[in-house]
C-alpha cells in the first residue's frame, strides 16, 4: 500500500500502519520468506509488528484485516459496534482475484507468499482507487 500510494503521490495525504491483532510477534520484522518476495517486487517490507489496538480504530478511516479470524478478534476492541463499518476484509477490494480472505502463508512453501502478495497488490489497489473516489466527491 505504501509503494502504491507513493506513486500516487499521496504519501502526505494517507496514513498507512500495520498490526496485527495478536501480540504474538510484536516488534519483530515480517516473515523472511515474506520479505524476500517482497524484495523480489521491488519492496522493502521492514516495519516491525506491533498488535493493534482500540485507538486505532478511531483513528484511521479504514482498518483492514486479512481473514475472518482477524475481524472477530478486532470486534473484541469494538464491544459497543461503534467502528463496525470501517473494519473490513482487505479482499473486499480485490477486482482481480475471488478470495475472501488473505490466508496465512506461514507453513507452505513459497508460492503462498506469491499468492498472498498478488492478493495484497489486487486489494491495495482497490483500496487506493476508493480514496480516489472519496477524494474526488
Amino acid at each position: 500500500m505504501r509503494h502504491l500510494v507513493k506513486q500516487e503521490g499521496l504519501s502526505e495525504q494517507v496514513q498507512i500502519d500495520s498490526a496485527g491483532t495478536a501480540g504474538w510477534h510484536e516488534g519483530k520484522l515480517p516473515d523472511e520468506r515474506m520479505r524476500g518476495a517482497g524484495k523480489s517486487r521491488g519492496y522493502q517490507l521492514n516495519s516491525r509488528a506491533r498488535q493493534l489496538k482500540r485507538a486505532d480504530l478511531s483513528d484511521f478511516d479504514l482498518v483492514l484485516m486479512m481473514d475472518e479470524s482477524n475481524l472477530r478478534d478486532s470486534r473484541t476492541l469494538d464491544p459497543e459496534g461503534l467502528h463496525k463499518s470501517k473494519v473490513r476484509l482487505l479482499c473486499e477490494f480485490c477486482t482481480q482475484h475471488d478470495a475472501r480472505e488473505v490466508p496465512d502463508p506461514y507453513y507452505g512453501g513459497p508460492e503462498g507468499f506469491e499468492n498472498v502478495l498478488d492478493l495484497l497488490e489486487d486489494g491495495c489497489a482497490g483500496v487506493l482507487a476508493e480514496i480516489k473516489a472519496r477524494a474526488a466527491e
